[in-house]
């Protein structure tokens, strides 16, 4: 298969991709927001619209800006078929782009390239039905595992679960380009021990040290270019 082939089998595969997942996606959201209002009429227990439409709109408002700024982030980071699947099945940040983005690295695969769409895919869909696996034990063995679960012990080890997934991928990029992540994270560090209730708004943070990180490594290529001007 030549370059042109490829290229027109790459965009065959995206076209297919892109309508397979608007359907699904109309499908998720029809099923999530009907759910409710099938269950309420079987039972004779519709809401009253008015208040749900009133509380729809100030949640809705709160997160529309993280909202924004994720599909901004993340449809880069994993193309248009991890995209979809990401969002469909939920649980982005603690278990699909880690995924992802350690699935990438090791391929070597850059974001923007056909090969980082295939990884992502394939990587996000395992993810995907390794955590409906891992639930379905989850849900057959509660009653039985709830004592050990309940443990005292062991909720400091589920309080810190995410922390520590987080913490481990974000040691690798750090050493990648410690001074781009080096402000980010003492000025993240520092609002949150300073405004504790922020660690709930994890998401609207992601907008102002994503923008702390892109203005530095911005002027830092500026300043290598200006320096690689003068050297030439």
């Amino acid at each position: 298969m030549n370059e042109e082939q490829k290229k027109a089998y790459y965009e065959t595969y995206i076209r297919s991709t892109h309508a397979l997942g608007r359907i699904a996606s109309v499908i998720t959201l029809v099923l999530l927001l009907g759910a409710p209002f099938v269950m309420g009429a079987i039972l004779g227990a519709m809401p009253n619209l008015g208040a749900f439409g009133r509380g729809f709109l100030s949640i809705g408002l709160v997160y529309l800006i993280s909202c924004i700024a994720e599909y901004l982030i993340y449809v880069p980071m994993l193309g248009a078929g991890g995209s979809y699947l990401a969002f469909i099945t939920g649980n982005l940040i603690n278990m699909k782009i880690p995924c992802a983005v350690n699935a990438r690295d090791i391929v070597g695969a850059k974001s923007g390239t056909p090969e980082n769409e295939i990884i992502s895919t394939l990587s996000i869909a395992t993810s995907s039905l390794v955590t409906i696996v891992v639930l379905a034990a989850g849900v057959a063995l509660l009653i039985p595992l709830q004592p050990f679960l309940q443990s005292p012990a062991l909720q400091p080890a589920f309080d810190n679960v995410v922390p520590a997934l987080f913490g481990a991928m974000a040691c690798k990029y750090y050493r990648g380009n410690l001074r781009v992540a080096a402000v980010p994270l003492f000025v993240m560090s520092l609002l949150f021990m300073l405004v504790p209730s922020l660690t709930g708004s994890t998401s609207f943070m992601i907008i102002p040290s994503g923008a702390i990180a892109i203005g530095l490594a911005y002027l830092f290529y500026r300043k290598e270019s200006r320096k690689e001007g003068e050297t030439l």
